[in-house]
């Protein structure tokens, strides 16, 4: 008889037959797969009419927990696009990806699957803020501890919240202990290391939730197999006006002194000839790391990343900007805000310039606590932040976003458009971007826009007219969208089964 077993991230297959996926191994004389196609090893034998003796589940002790969150008094409804997301899921055999805004309660989403596929669960994030966020809502859904693997702590439980850190170190040992896994900001996962904690478990049901599908590098391509690919989107203009604030983004344009412009452009000359000399075509992020690491043994190409880097710096920490800040500051006296940065440096300038509390990612914890806390009450109007604020971090309610400088990313748009977009009565938010014109910028604010507009659907309503002046406020509305629609009754009773 055919015997499966798990040994340490793997699918033994021991017997004279070779299963899908799987390799001879030497060593231990069977054959072997990644863990992540137990489900589909199964499926082979059993549609070959195979016997076979599987001891690969040693699933955690688990109480009953769809009654645990239905007794637990904080069941909260669906909204209707995660309740079709759900559905979604489910009708993927509870495999795949929901690609859901900022805000827009991806948690809560989670949740409900952990409760409907009523088997032990592991929660994998990116931060140890995220993790402890998750653990709260966790214990307060289900009345019960929940597990914490990392910053320090090991405690497995039937429903367990990991770090990305953690949980690849530990993949080996815990990849046969849960039923379902769930990844939290999942376009982390296709990076080197990440990606086998969806290799080394068996689990047959996989959840990725984000707000970004898409990287730069393109290994989202990964998910596919590591989870099940993207099987429901909404995007942020879907739900703007509905289910998240309605807003506007204002594409103010600024201008360079003539010393700073020259100087930029006689940096950028020197970048731009020695991409002609060599026939360097930058057209995304791999192209640029190439020129970087030509620059360790080149010093040409040294010259000319160090040139370009000099242009960017002058036109994201520009006098004109700094000034232009103070206006729009000035215009929202009583409004929140976030104000998001590329770089430190500009952080720091901004934070001594207004007096506004700054965040880095050399702010200790406690201290970024304590500025959010204040944030949250009110006694700060204003904060100001390079990168870590993006994702990971439970963050407070604003209504105006500054982005002073940033890079053509549509993940980091995306992601700083949705710290503003948290529904509240009578609010509408607004998004700002000082872009320095006849520089560097300028480039990388159209790819950001064109990242972010050109995707399908009414997300693209993002590209309509946008009419610019120099130095003056510009506006590209964004329709408020009611995306309110029922989806099928019927479809939902079939399918809530599923869930």
């Amino acid at each position: 008889m055919i015997k499966i077993s798990f040994k340490q991230g793997t699918i033994l297959i021991k017997g004279n037959i070779r299963v899908p996926n799987s390799v001879w191994d030497e060593r231990s004389g069977s054959f072997r797969a990644p863990a992540m196609y137990y489900r589909d090893i199964i499926n082979y034998l059993k549609e070959s009419g195979i016997d076979f003796e599987d001891t690969v589940l040693d699933l955690l002790p688990c109480p009953d927990l769809t009654a645990a969150y239905e007794a637990s008094g904080k069941k909260l409804k669906l909204r209707d696009y995660q309740a079709e997301a759900l559905i979604s899921w489910g009708e993927n055999e509870k495999k795949g990806v929901l690609v859901l805004p900022t805000g827009s309660g991806k948690t809560l989403t989670g949740i409900r699957a952990i409760a409907g596929c009523n088997t032990p669960a592991l929660v994998v994030v990116p931060t140890l803020d995220l993790l402890e966020q998750w653990k709260k809502e966790l214990e307060e859904a289900f009345s019960m501890d929940i597990g914490k693997l990392g910053g320090g702590e090991k405690k497995i439980l039937p429903v367990t919240v990991s770090t990305y850190d953690s949980a690849y170190i530990h993949a080996e040992t815990l990849g046969n202990r849960f039923g379902l896994i769930i990844f939290d900001e999942v376009h982390h996962l296709p990076a080197a290391g990440y990606r086998s904690i969806a290799e080394f478990s068996v689990a047959p049901c996989r959840l990725g939730l984000t707000a970004t599908y898409e990287r730069e590098d393109g290994l989202h391509t990964e998910l596919n197999r590591l989870v099940g690919g993207k099987v429901y989107e909404k995007k942020v203009s879907e739900l703007a006006g509905g289910h998240l604030a309605p807003y506007t983004i204002k594409r103010v344009a600024v201008t360079l002194t003539d010393e700073e412009q020259k100087e930029h452009d006689q940096n950028y000359s020197i970048f731009l000839d020695y991409l002609r000399k060599t026939g360097m075509i930058m057209r995304g992020p791999q192209d640029f790391q190439k020129l970087v690491m030509k620059s360790g043994r080149d010093p040409e190409a040294r010259k000319a990343l160090l040139a370009r880097n000099a242009a960017r710096d002058l036109a994201f920490n520009s006098d004109s900007k700094i000034e232009k800040l103070r206006e729009i500051l000035a215009q929202h006296r009583e409004d929140r805000v976030f104000i998001f940065t590329e770089h430190n440096r500009l952080v720091h300038r901004i934070s001594n310039t207004f007096l506004i509390p700054a965040i880095t990612y050399r702010t200790p914890s406690k201290e970024r606590n304590s500025i959010l806390e204040k944030f949250r009450q009110g006694r700060y109007r204003a904060v100001v932040t390079s990168k870590v604020l993006d994702e990971g971090i439970d963050v407070p309610e604003a209504n105006v976003g500054i982005i002073a400088s940033g890079t053509g990313s549509k993940r980091a748009y995306v992601q700083r458009l949705g710290r503003i977009l948290r529904k509240k009565e009578g609010k509408e938010a607004v998004l700002y971007e000082i872009i320095a014109e006849e520089t560097t910028e300028t480039g990388t604010a159209k790819r950001r826009k064109e990242a972010f507009s050109s995707r399908k659907g009414p997300a693209g309503s993002l590209g309509k007219k946008i009419e610019k002046e120099k130095a003056e406020k510009v506006t590209a509305e964004v329709k408020d969208q009611d995306t309110g629609k029922e989806s099928s009754e019927r479809r939902k009773e079939n399918s809530h089964a599923n869930i």
